[in-house]
């Protein structure tokens, strides 16, 4: 029997079929929507800590990179090995595809972190990858900020680093654990985003990674606007002018 009540000379009714889809395309576009906003929030916390993080430099010591907060700025002192370093795909600066340039530097202590030193464009051909080679293998003593390898929006976008590959090794969105077993020796738990200030880098424009806060709080406007068009729709189609 249809949800059915009168108005003057209007006459609004509605099937149950039609109401029970309706009230489930509601529910999920306000999920959404909150999902969508929690996200914003998420961001905001994450830009704030970004900001934070800058405000002074310190030492590692005998601490590990995990005992830091995330974005630290943090004096490392050690050497780059050139020799064995990854470019990670499918990043991009402006729209541009291109790489980032992760290389390890071992530090003074035998300890290893890996230094992202910057973004290099997409070469003419994608068989021919760009050269990161270093040829200073004197001390250094980079400084930047620690923050965790991007993750991949979906499964399909992880692929570690090929054993047989020849270095550098080309990846896409890789864990530490990868990095790691392609290198054959523990990595420390954080990337260092190396300052723009500093050598022996490439283009530099660190922020958090990910949609910014305000763009997730566009798309949780756009599922509630959702949700509205279909109660609206839904109360529209169902009325009726009574017949005299």
């Amino acid at each position: 029997m249809p949800l059915t009540f009168e108005i003057g000379r209007f006459r609004w009714s509605a099937t149950w079929p039609m109401t029970l889809l309706t009230l489930a395309a509601l529910l999920l576009f306000v999920r959404l929507g909150l999902w969508q906003w929690h996200r914003a929030q998420h961001k905001q916390e994450l830009a704030a800590d970004f900001g934070a993080g800058g405000q002074s430099v310190v030492d590692l010591g005998a601490r590990a990179v995990s005992e830091l907060p995330r974005y630290a700025q943090l004096r490392l002192q050690g050497s780059y090995d050139g020799e064995h370093q990854f470019l990670l795909d499918n990043m991009s600066h402006d729209g541009r595809p291109g790489y980032e340039v992760l290389t390890p530097l071992r530090l003074t202590d035998g300890r290893t972190v890996v230094v992202n030193r910057g973004w290099v464009p997409l070469t003419a051909s994608r068989s021919q990858l760009p050269q990161v080679a270093l040829d200073s293998t004197a001390p250094q003593t980079p400084v930047g900020r620690l923050d965790d390898l991007p993750v991949a929006g979906i499964a399909l976008g992880h692929v570690p680093p090929a054993a047989a590959a020849p270095w550098p090794k080309l990846t896409s969105f890789p864990t530490m654990a990868d990095l790691s077993a392609a290198l054959g020796q523990p990595l420390q738990s954080r990337q260092l985003l190396l300052n723009p200030d500093q050598p022996l880098g490439y283009l530099r424009d660190w922020h958090p990674s990910g949609l910014t806060a305000a763009r997730h709080l566009s798309y949780a406007i756009q599922w509630w606007a959702f949700g509205a068009l279909a109660l609206g729709l839904y109360g529209y189609m169902n009325w009726r002018r009574n017949a005299r």
